[in-house]
Formats: C-alpha cells, sequence, structure tokens
C-alpha cells in the first residue's frame, strides 16, 4: 500500500509540474512529426534547424525516436525550417509565426535520396557524445580511431569509464557494474570480458552507452551502472560486413573479429565473433610482509611467472516479422577459452635474523572453462496504439570452469606440508522468465513489468596431498562439494515524461531473493531470504547548446560465484584465499549531477556522490601461530566517494582532433579484520588524453597519454603510473579497407605496480613486474552491398540479471 501510494504521488507531482510548464510555455513554440515519404514510419535523428529571414540559424533541434520535434521560444515573425538527415534530401518550409497560439505542422514527409551514395563530404562536425536523463553515449562510428582500434581501447575515451594497465574496467571508479551488448546481458561478457573486447574490432560497433541511472525496468544488479555496447543495425534488403586481424607483441598476440548483419523481406539476422590468443611472457613477483606482534616476524617471498591463453566467442541475434505488430528475435552465444601458467617461488620466514622457516616452490596449473546462452522474445503491437508493447522472453544461461594446479616443493627449512594437488570444478546454470508491458497514458509512457530467475551454481573442490610413496590422496578436511540455488522475484513500474525540453524518469522496482546452499561433504546447509526496493528518478533539461540532468538511484550487488565458493586457493600455502557462503548482497546509493555542451566540440561533466552499505571485499586476517595470512570476502564494510568526471572533445582544426577523459574522486572505505576496525581513504584520479592528425593520401597519426592515481580499498591502496600510446593508420581502399599500426611505452620494457596492504597486526608490499611496452598492427575490412539506407532499431527486449 506505501508503495502505491508513493507512486501515485509521484505522478501527481510530476503532473502539477508539467501543467504549470506548459501554461508558461503553451505559446510561441513549433512543432510537427517528421516522417519517411515512403514508409510513413517515423524519421528519428533529423536536424532541425530554425532561420530567419536573412537565413542566419537561430535554433536547431533534432527529432525524437517517434519523429516529433518541438522548438520552444520562438518570438512572432518570418522563418524558414531546414530537414536534414544523411540518406535523405533535405527539405525547407517557409513559415509564419504570429505569437497568438503554438505552431503546428503536423506530419511533416522526407523523401529518401534516389540514387545510391557514392561519397558523402561531412561539412559539420557529427557530435560524438551525447547525453540523456539517465545515460551518456559514445559514437562510436564518429570517431575516426574506430577504423583500427579495438572495442577496449576505444573504451577509455568513454565518459565515466576506466581502463588500467591491467586492462581492467571500472565505471565511475567501481568495478561492480553490468556489460550488455544490445540492450541484453551475454555469455560472452560474463566472466571476462576483457579479452573478448580485445579481439572485437571497433568498426563493427555503433555506439557505448554508460547507464548511470538505470530504469526500473533494469534489474537491480551492478552498483556503478550498466556499459551497453550497441553492434546491431537494421537494414532494409542488404547486407554489410567488416573483419579485422590484429598482432600485438611481446606480451599479446594474433587476434581476428567481424560481424555481418543481413536483412530479406522479414526475416534479419546480425552476426559477430572473433579468437584471440594472448601471451604473457615472463614478469617478476615480490612480498615483503611484517608483522606487529611481540615477536615481528618478516615474510620475503620472491619469484616469476607466466602464462598462455586463448579464448573464442560467437554471438547471434536472429529476428522476423510476422506482420506489422507481431515480432520474433532471439538471440545465440557461444564462448570458450582455456590457458596454462607456471610459476616458481622462494620463500624465506625469518624472526629478526634467524631463518625460521624456508622453501621453494614450483606451481603448474590450467584452467578450462565454456559458456553459452540461448533467448527468445516475442513483442506484440496494438494498432490502436503504436507505442503500445507487450513483451515475452525467456532466457538460459550456462557456464562451465575447470580449474587444477600442481604444488611441488623443495629446498625445505623446517616447513613439512607435503607436495598436493588442487583441483576445482564449477558449473553455473539460470533460466529466466520476463514479461513486460509498454503503455503510454496521454504524454506518460508507462512500463510494467514482472521477472523470475532460478539460478544454481555448483562447485566441486579436491585437495590431494602427497603421501610417501608418491601417490596423490583426497585430504577429505580440505575437500567439499558445494551447491547453490537462488531464486528471484522481481517487478517494476516506471514512468516517463517529455515536455519540450524536459525529460523526467522515475521508477521503482521490487526484487525478493531466496538462497539456499548445501555442503554435501560436511552435512551443512546455508539459508537465506532478503527483500529489496529500489527506486530511480533521472531529470534532464535541453538548451539550445547546453544540457543539465540529475539523477539518483539505489542499486544492489549480489554476490557471484567465486565469492560465495568456499574452496580455499592455496596455489600460494601462505596466502590462502577462499569465497563466503554466507554473503548477503551489498546496497549502494548514487546521487549524480550532470552537465553537457555540444557545438563545435562537446563537453560532459558529472558530479557524483556514491554510499555503499554491507561492502562485500575481501578480507585478509594474519594468523601469527602458522604465520599464514587468509583472505576471505565479507560483508563487514562501508564504502563513500565524491568525486567528478569530465569528457571533453574538440576540433582544433578540420584536421587536429583533441579530448580528454578524465576523473577526481575521494573516497572513504571502513570494515573489520580480524576483529578490529580499519578504514582507509585517499584520492584517486585518472585522466586520458588523446589527440589526433589527418594527414594527406588517407594517413592519420595519434597519440595517447593516460595517468592513474592509484587504486584505493578497504586494506589497499596501489602506485601511480602514467602510459603513452602513438598509432598510425591509412586508408588503403577509402572506409573500405584500413591498415593500422601502434606502440605502447616504447621507452619501458616493464612497469612495477606496487600494492601496499594493512591490517591491524601486519603490513605488506607487493611488488608485480608487468611488461608495458608493446608494438603491433592491424588490419580492418568492411565490405557489404545495401539496397536503401541503415536505419535504427526502435526498442530491444532487456533481459539482464546475472551475477558477476
Amino acid at each position: 500500500m506505501k508503495l502505491k501510494i508513493t507512486l501515485i504521488l509521484m505522478l501527481w507531482l510530476a503532473g502539477i509540474y508539467v501543467s504549470h510548464a506548459q501554461s508558461l510555455a503553451e505559446r510561441n513554440i513549433i512543432k510537427g512529426r517528421l516522417i519517411d515519404s515512403l514508409t510513413r514510419k517515423p524519421a528519428e535523428f533529423v536536424t532541425v534547424a530554425l532561420k530567419n529571414s536573412n537565413n542566419k540559424q537561430i535554433k536547431t533541434v533534432v527529432s525524437r525516436t517517434d519523429g516529433a520535434f518541438v522548438i520552444t521560444d520562438v518570438q512572432p515573425g518570418k522563418f524558414i525550417i531546414n530537414f536534414t538527415l544523411i540518406g535523405y534530401t533535405g527539405k525547407s518550409l517557409n513559415i509564419l509565426m504570429d505569437g497568438s497560439k503554438p505552431l503546428d505542422l503536423g506530419d511533416v514527409a522526407i523523401n529518401a535520396s534516389a540514387r545510391e551514395i557514392k561519397a558523402v563530404v561531412v561539412k559539420a562536425t557529427q557530435p560524438i557524445i551525447k547525453q540523456e536523463a539517465d545515460r551518456i553515449a559514445y559514437d562510436i562510428q564518429a570517431d575516426p580511431a574506430s577504423k583500427f582500434s579495438s572495442v577496449l581501447e576505444m573504451m577509455r575515451k568513454v565518459p565515466l569509464v576506466t581502463i588500467d594497465a591491467e586492462d581492467n574496467i571500472q565505471v565511475s571508479g567501481n568495478s561492480a557494474y553490468r556489460i550488455f551488448i544490445n540492450g541484453k546481458p551475454s555469455s560472452l561478457l560474463e566472466r571476462n570480458p576483457k579479452d573478448v573486447l580485445k579481439s572485437m574490432p571497433a568498426s563493427s560497433i555503433q555506439k557505448i552507452e554508460v547507464i548511470t541511472t538505470p530504469p526500473s525496468k533494469y534489474d537491480a544488479e551492478g552498483l556503478a551502472g550498466i556499459i551497453n555496447i550497441i553492434t546491431n543495425k537494421t537494414i532494409d534488403d542488404g547486407y554489410s560486413a567488416n573483419i579485422g586481424l590484429n598482432e600485438r607483441l611481446p606480451a599479446g598476440g594474433p587476434s581476428i573479429g567481424g560481424s555481418f548483419t543481413t536483412k530479406s523481406g522479414k526475416f534479419g539476422l546480425s552476426a559477430f565473433g572473433g579468437a584471440s590468443s594472448f601471451g604473457n611472457p615472463l614478469t617478476t613477483s615480490s612480498v615483503l610482509r611484517k608483522s606487529k606482534s611481540v615477536s615481528p616476524s618478516a615474510l620475503v617471498q620472491a619469484g616469476g611467472q607466466k602464462s598462455d591463453s586463448q579464448n573464442a566467442y560467437l554471438g547471434m541475434e536472429l529476428s522476423y516479422e510476422i506482420d506489422s505488430l507481431n515480432l520474433i528475435s532471439g538471440q545465440f552465444n557461444l564462448n570458450g577459452g582455456k590457458g596454462t601458467g607456471q610459476s616458481s617461488q622462494s620463500s624465506v620466514l625469518r624472526n629478526d635474523t634467524t631463518v625460521t622457516q624456508q622453501y621453494s616452490l614450483l606451481t603448474d596449473n590450467d584452467n578450462i572453462g565454456k559458456g553459452a546462452d540461448l533467448a527468445i522474445n516475442y513483442q506484440k503491437g496494438y494498432r490502436r496504439n503504436k507505442n503500445q508493447l507487450t513483451t515475452f522472453s525467456y532466457r538460459y544461461y550456462g557456464f562451465a570452469n575447470n580449474q587444477n594446479a600442481d604444488q611441488l616443493f623443495n629446498n625445505r627449512v623446517n616447513y613439512t606440508l607435503p607436495d598436493f594437488r588442487q583441483a576445482n570444478k564449477s558449473v553455473m546454470s539460470e533460466h529466466t522468465v520476463q514479461l513486460d508491458q509498454v503503455y503510454p497514458v496521454n504524454k506518460i509512457n508507462v512500463e510494467a513489468g514482472a521477472k523470475i530467475i532460478v539460478r544454481f551454481n555448483e562447485s566441486d573442490f579436491q585437495y590431494l596431498s602427497q603421501d610417501a610413496g608418491g601417490n596423490y590422496l583426497t585430504d577429505p578436511s580440505k575437500t567439499n562439494t558445494f551447491n547453490n540455488r537462488q531464486t528471484i522475484w522481481a517487478g517494476y513500474n516506471s514512468y516517463q515524461y517529455n515536455i519540450n525540453n524536459w525529460s523526467v524518469k522515475a521508477g521503482v522496482r521490487v526484487e525478493n531473493t531466496d538462497v539456499g546452499a548445501n555442503f554435501l561433504s560436511t552435512a551443512s546447509q546455508v539459508s537465506q531470504n532478503y527483500f529489496s526496493i529500489i527506486p530511480a528518478v533521472a531529470l534532464s533539461r535541453r538548451f539550445n547548446t547546453t544540457g543539465i540532468s540529475f539523477g539518483w538511484n539505489q542499486r544492489i550487488q549480489r554476490p557471484g560465484i567465486n565469492q560465495l565458493n568456499p574452496f580455499v586457493d592455496r596455489s600460494n600455502p601462505i596466502f590462502e584465499t577462499s569465497g563466503n557462503p554466507d554473503l548477503r548482497p551489498t546496497k549502494g546509493n548514487q546521487l549524480r549531477l550532470g552537465f553537457n555542451w555540444a557545438a563545435k566540440g562537446s563537453l560532459v561533466a558529472s558530479l557524483n556522490y556514491n554510499w555503499i552499505q554491507g561492502l562485500i571485499f575481501p578480507v585478509s586476517v594474519y594468523d601469527e601461530v602458522s604465520n599464514i595470512t587468509r583472505t576471505r570476502f565479507e560483508n563487514t564494510g562501508t564504502a563513500k566517494a565524491l568525486g567528478g568526471n569530465i569528457n571533453f572533445n574538440y576540433p582544433l582544426t578540420q584536421a587536429w582532433n583533441l579530448s580528454m577523459n578524465g576523473g577526481l574522486m575521494h573516497g572513504w572505505a571502513t570494515g573489520v579484520s580480524n576483529g578490529k576496525p580499519i578504514k582507509n581513504h585517499g584520492f584517486m584520479f585518472n585522466a586520458n588524453v588523446a589527440s589526433s592528425l589527418k594527414l594527406n593520401s588517407g594517413w592519420r597519426t595519434g597519440v595517447n597519454i593516460f595517468a592513474d592515481g592509484g587504486r584505493l580499498t578497504v586494506q589497499q591502496h596501489s602506485n601511480a603510473y602514467i602510459s603513452t600510446a602513438f598509432n598510425v593508420s591509412k586508408d588503403i581502399i577509402k572506409d573500405k579497407l584500413t591498415f593500422s599500426a601502434f606502440t605502447n611505452n616504447p621507452y619501458k620494457r616493464y612497469r612495477l605496480n606496487v600494492t601496499n596492504s594493512f591490517g591491524p597486526n601486519f603490513n605488506q608490499i607487493s611488488r608485480d613486474q608487468q611488461n608495458f611496452s608493446a608494438f603491433g598492427a592491424s588490419l580492418n575490412y568492411k565490405f557489404g552491398k545495401l539496397k536503401e539506407s541503415i536505419k535504427k532499431n526502435k526498442r530491444g527486449i532487456t533481459n539482464d540479471d546475472i551475477s558477476n
């Protein structure tokens, strides 16, 4: 009842506000609706320019997805309106505005170009960044670097997104986010997205959205929001494709990726795929841990490691239009990968100057995993209201992963742990059923829906210890079989209201999660049930060349299988890590105030404040008796962060462009370790500056400088670093075939990553040598034959919950 009253009150307040705004701006507006003269369908994203009698441009707006446009605050007089869109012939209208009432132009038909466009010369700069009330979109195709870059490399330029030297992705400084492809989750990006994004050519995607305030129709998973990669495009009877080949050395390897889109009549197909091989040459690492006990000790470990991995992926989306009101669509994704690694380590423990323990360790490990998801959606439209939709969806997702490691000791001093093997087999499967309804009521767009998710996680981990005869026998005390089941019931209701240049989005989502876990080997169980109410509000206002936005939302982060799995990783016996089946979800709040400007260049700036309760983080506890540091995920943390982000893009000349993407944040984190409170705070920053220069004969060169101020968690902080990249590219066949070469950090072969960790009774410094210098080349080819212009689809079906 309280929820219903709250929603009614929100609508009532919005109605009062809108009525007041309408009374002020009821007159002196020009409005209309743009349609395709042939298909009679709405023409979206058409540039509408208002000029005075002297042909001087006064205002510019862009038509919405339903073709409607509104020009406000127009004083009485004679004007000219121009309508322009690539693929259509331009159109102009002479109008007279007397100021006594709004001027409604009704349906304005524009004609598609009758001949094939051989070449297009764009005089104005295509805007790269577009901001809405709840998201920021980066137009990849408007950036020339997309011809020769991977998706991961292009993400460095996307507002609010950070890619560090190890290619780890963060959104607003947070690693708890979701990645979708075309508005839907994909098994390709669930476990290790950076491997896929490295091999995916940027030329195969249209844009990247950062959904900062996800509407209530999206699942509440992901504290920082959602990264949505738009790859598919609907074409009218034809096909388009592209393929990219890349090579990266010394750390890296060859990769291939591409996409294909076709449509014939009522049938459409969009597919993308790729494969890569990644080699990480030998690097060194060291750890220095000092205890704070009455009898202090010092542990020194040093060693080296190398690894190799291969992965491949294939994604496919299909659609069939039964008629103008009924659509069937589906998706199918496959991915797999495997890897091997070897490491050596020496470990020495001292009390004062006396060696109390010593050993050398050789580790040989391998892993293999595969995943798949399958979805089918039915969408029904209605003749009485073409914006009303009902969608029914089903999705299956599953993956399996096997990890194995052999540990061999020698050079022992006071160390009796025998050689051992450990193996962990984990399997995850999920079934989801969802029903969505979109129903416009006057000028309010109402969305409602319900969802059921049933998820199963299984883990079988074994520890085998070598006996005196050289045989490996299972150790029951360190072996277990773990089953975890989650059932999630969810419902949402959201509202969107657009008036003139204002946009208001508000909604609420409710989720009930039931969790059951069984430990078969120890005959113990865990049972949990929690209910969550997640509101979201987004507001934006567009002016001529600027806009402002405000957003507030709550998000939750359910623990993933790796965080729940009690498997104890003893690959470094002095540092044990494990999951925690008792974990509960983390709840976070985010306030965001944004500003954007778009004219010759673009500027997007935002101020953010985040606070998180029940933070899931790895708690490290040092045991002075066994001299082992044990790390386990806990819910004992809280975190707050205040900061801002800025993205600036400006064409210095027609051939020379400059862009900057960065953020500054101060974070406060608290937790509990070994029964005692701990806290950490400090500034975190990152900045990416890129410049590109277009030369003659299809040549282009660019430079990229990235600075990172280090990461901060409850028990850790890492060092700062600067990275540089240089690239050059050549259009061999204009807009078809492009060759490029690059070098990263050519002056420095390795980078030393220094991480400081601490607890109530220890301090620790870890130094990891990482391959920093790299060089490589790529070849990208686009081809296809289109009978008509490319158009974007209006709506996608979302089915988007899964634990990371």
